[in-house]
């Protein structure tokens, strides 16, 4: 079977033609470091789509499999079979040479990644291709993305859900049919290059344990310390520095390795040192003492008060409310404290794979008088940065959502000046979809969208600065919440999504509460950035795991280099419960102009419930700057 669809005219063959190597393994966990491979497929399939080669195995892990629930892969079962240090030379000639194919693309790589570095080799794989990414740009109106759920939407049959090779065979399906839909749609693929992974990459890292207390704020002179105070230390010692902080930690005292308005105390035997420390403390008024008088002030160390546990009390339904919207002014900067946040408009719908059914959303209501576009998705074409960014805000508050990129979903394409000459403008031709001038959106008519194009249940759309609470069923949140941010592709500059744990000062505990390209996970796993593809990264988040201590999550995203965020135009954002869940919630951020970062989202705790804001705040300065506006220990 061909890869592409010879029912319609493909442009260029050489954007979808490439020797693949489809991949699925089923673990003993969810963290690559830590846990291992039970069963490993491989399918092989050339340019022309057809297969060309096919090995499967189980594998004995040499330790518990894990939820056998999950996959059926008892002790017994793995008993005999294979190490992966004795098939890893025949998995790496499968994969030498060719693209790598999972759904959720990144968890298989990693897990191939570190089993390869176990046994002493190289993982031979240049780029991947993650079809789940893929499916978000076409974007097919299916309840979420599960790999059986894109099965049956595309006609695939599945026998043994969790089984390597019956998901590989229908993985082979799924991507054929998704390429059809890419190559008629005239997408890019959101193929990732996979840079070789060093074996020192892959040592694990003991999670570091946060402050159990709150800041109770700076030290006064001739009063004692006090459990949860920030104290950061510089310079030489006498004490060897790791017992200092070690004795610290023990007495209840948050150790920080970055100086900011926020800290307690500095700790330095050299205060005129000049050391960027020292400096920071003496434009911020942190208060200094040395050694001596630390190792005394440890001796008594006051209680203090201890950050409030994760709440799981199920928080009451209210009515719906609309969301409002905060300007520019009304959002604090990195290094301020977090203003008030909105009242949120809650999420009516339960969380997809948390154990209870979720509710329908109603149908979209059309012609209504407050929310014409309902229902709709709208992809906006042509005119200055100004006049999109406008046209975009009015499809929102019409109801819409407005779409960044073509996909299937979209209903309707506004034309400002120049639209005519967009590239996609033959495929939207093409595909017949109506097209309007600006003068649509002043009074837009009231026809119904495609049924093709509408979900049981749509995502709720959410203005700049718009809050919703995410749901909670059973009382508690889902395990895993996912923040994706999309934007049209580029080719001059790279956008770096990233993250930043934050305790009630809107500073780092740590600096590797800082998840960023060069350290893409949190020590304990809770944090992960994923990369779906060039123009697409996700923030994957443990909000049941996170320490008591973190307080908000926020998500942003920088440039590369000398361009700005008004050049690469609208950024989308969407929130989904789970790798695969479609996103209930979606924004269309695209207000910066000459900002070279800009916060995207903040998830935060209010009461009992987690909170989910769409920022779209945008800074002129670089990374660098805003990670040490958020206490990360930055060199200069």
């Amino acid at each position: 079977m061909s890869l592409v669809s010879t029912s319609f005219d493909v442009p260029d063959m050489g954007d979808y033609a490439y020797d693949w190597a489809l991949v699925d393994v089923e673990t003993s966990g969810l963290m690559a470091r830590r846990d291992r491979v039970l069963s490993v497929a491989v399918i092989t399939i050339g340019p022309d789509g057809e297969q060309t080669g096919e090995f499967s195995t189980l594998l004995n892990p040499g330790c518990d499999p894990g939820p056998v629930e999950v996959h059926g892969l008892t002790v017994e079962r793995l008993h005999g079979a294979p190490t992966f240090d004795q098939v890893a030379g025949r998995i790496g000639a499968m994969l030498q040479d060719r693209v790598l194919v999972a759904h959720n693309a990144q968890f298989d790589y990693d897990f191939l990644a570190y089993e390869f570095a176990r046994a002493r080799m190289w993982l031979p794989v240049s780029q991947r291709l993650c079809t789940l990414a893929l499916n978000r740009q076409v974007d097919p109106p299916t309840d979420d993305m599960k790999l059986g759920t894109l099965a049956a939407h595309y006609g695939i049959p599945q026998q043994r859900a969790h089984d390597a090779l019956d998901d590989t065979r229908v993985l082979a399906g799924i991507l054929r049919a998704s390429l059809r839909e890419a190559a008629r749609l005239d997408l890019p693929l959101p193929l990732v290059t996979c840079p070789p992974r060093a074996e020192s990459q892959f040592t694990p890292k003991p999670p570091k344990t946060p402050c159990a207390y709150r800041n109770p704020g700076r030290l006064t002179p001739g009063e004692p310390l006090q459990q949860g105070m920030k104290v950061a230390i510089t310079g030489e010692t006498a004490h060897a520095r790791a017992e200092l902080v070690g004795r610290a930690v023990a007495a209840g005292l948050n150790m920080m390795t970055s100086v900011s308005r926020h800290t307690s105390v500095l700790v330095t035997n050299e205060p005129a040192s000049g050391s960027a420390k020292a400096r920071r403390a003496l434009a911020e008024g942190v208060p200094v003492i040395d050694e001596h008088d630390f190792l005394r002030l440890l001796a008594d160390v006051r209680p203090g008060t201890a950050h409030e546990a994760t709440a799981v009390a199920v928080a009451p339904v209210a009515e719906p409310k609309a969301e409002p919207v905060v300007g520019p002014a009304a959002l604090a900067p990195p290094t301020a404290s977090a203003a008030p946040a909105p009242e949120a408009a809650p999420l009516p719908t339960a969380a997809p794979d948390a154990g209870v059914p979720a509710p329908r959303r109603p149908e979209p209501s059309v012609g209504t008088l407050d929310k014409p576009l309902a229902g709709r998705r709208v992809l906006v074409l042509g005119g200055v940065h100004a006049d999109a960014a406008a046209a975009r805000t009015r499809i929102v508050e019409l109801g819409g959502s407005a779409a960044i990129n073509l996909s299937a979903s979209v209903t309707d394409v506004v034309l400002l000046e120049g639209g005519q000459g967009d590239r996609r403008m033959s495929r939207i031709t093409a595909l017949e979809l109506p097209l309007h001038d600006l003068r649509w959106l002043t009074a837009p008519t009231a026809t119904a969208p495609a049924a093709a194009a509408l979900r049981t249940q749509e995502p709720h759309v959410m203005p700049r600065g718009g809050v919703i609470d995410l749901p909670m069923p059973q009382g508690r949140p889902a395990p895993e919440w996912y923040v994706t941010a999309g934007w049209a592709p580029q080719t001059d500059y790279e956008i770096d999504v990233v993250a930043f744990l934050l305790d009630e000062d809107e500073q780092v505990t740590f600096d590797e509460d800082f998840i960023f390209y060069g350290a893409p996970e949190s020590p304990a796993g809770t944090v992960r950035l994923l990369t779906g593809g060039p123009a697409e990264q996700t923030i994957a988040l443990n909000l049941t795991s996170l320490p008591p201590a973190t307080r908000k999550v926020v998500v942003a995203a920088a440039i590369d280099g000398a361009a700005t965020f008004g050049t690469v135009g609208a950024i989308q954002i969407g929130a989904a419960p789970g790798s695969s869940g479609a996103p209930l919630a979606r924004a269309t951020l695209d207000a910066a102009t000459t900002e070279r970062t800009m916060l995207l989202a903040e998830i935060y705790r209010r009461g009992p419930v987690w909170r989910l804001r769409a920022v779209g705040q945008g800074y002129n300065h670089g990374l660098d700057a805003l990670a040490r506006g958020y206490g990360v220990d930055i060199a200069d």
